[in-house]
């Protein structure tokens, strides 16, 4: 990966919807020689989607938490499954320490989100919750340094 491919994925990162001519004019080459750079990342799996950022209280999601949940090995089977069918869980991540999993969720209300905690808690165990109050830094990408002009050893 080079200075330009950096530039293109930091230019999406921050406007998934920004037109080949607008990255062609940042980036000093052509529009076909963009999309070939694009689809490449998309090939060897550097650039995995493209997605929307919504405002989760604007859709009647007001309540955002963190919920860690204590699982024994032999339950992932059964709550990877389970957790990826509830559209609230925005993530979940297989963590180190005394929790296991740590979930991302949204809930319209504080009672929505008792009610999942509890089903969690009678089916799978032990959790710790941390309700959300304000966010200082939104999800974003991580901006990438630019290469350097010499030769690397990374694979492309």
């Amino acid at each position: 990966m080079d200075k330009i491919d950096r530039k293109i994925i930091n230019l999406l990162q921050k406007n998934a919807r920004a037109s080949l001519k607008e990255l062609s004019k940042e980036c000093f080459i052509s529009s076909p020689a963009i999309a070939a750079r694009i689809n490449k990342l998309e090939r060897n799996g550097t650039i995995t989607g493209y997605h929307t950022s919504v405002n989760m209280e604007k859709i009647n999601l007001h309540v955002k938490a963190f919920i860690q949940v204590q699982l024994e090995p032999r339950q992932k089977q059964e709550f990877y499954p389970y957790i990826q069918q509830i559209p609230n869980v925005i993530e979940c991540n297989c963590v180190t320490g005394d929790y296991s999993e740590i979930m991302e969720v949204v809930f319209p209300s504080t009672t929505d989100l008792d009610n999942f905690i509890n089903t969690i808690q009678q089916r799978f165990g032990k959790t710790s919750t941390q309700i959300v109050f304000s966010t200082s830094v939104d999800h974003r990408g991580v901006k990438l340094a630019p290469a350097q002009d010499t030769v690397s050893s990374e694979k492309e």
